[in-house]
């Protein structure tokens, strides 16, 4: 296995991880979660399909069938981290690491998704 594969699958594999933790953490911890989202500014309603639309990116993108499917997979992703980092620097809680990191396995695996599979 070359050295962008393993590269790849372990920025894959990680990402796949921290976003499905973070889905079921809302399914779990919907109070929890709930007073994060009113802390940042979201309605608290959309803590179910925003937990859902997660699953189901992530399955596409260990699926890999259908290209435009997992271009919007990666993109609602992106976008997810995106604004969920913007949020916590917002109001300044400390809490952007996660979502910063996550966005720089996001981007290793986009970049790399084509030269392995």
């Amino acid at each position: 296995m070359n050295t962008q594969k393993i590269i790849y699958w372990f920025a894959t594999g990680l990402f796949s991880l921290m976003i499905l933790g973070s889905a079921t953490l809302y399914f779990v911890q919907t109070e929890d979660i709930a007073q994060v989202f009113k802390h940042l500014g979201y309605p608290t309603h959309l803590i179910i399909p925003i937990a859902v639309a997660k699953i189901l990116a992530i399955l596409s993108l260990l699926r890999n069938q259908g290209q435009k499917l997992v271009e919007w997979a990666y993109a609602g992703l992106f976008f997810e981290l995106l604004l969920a980092a913007f949020s916590h620097w917002q109001v300044q809680d400390g809490e952007i690491a996660v979502s910063l990191v996550a966005l720089v396995l996001l981007m290793t695996s986009y970049n790399l998704k084509n030269k392995v599979r």
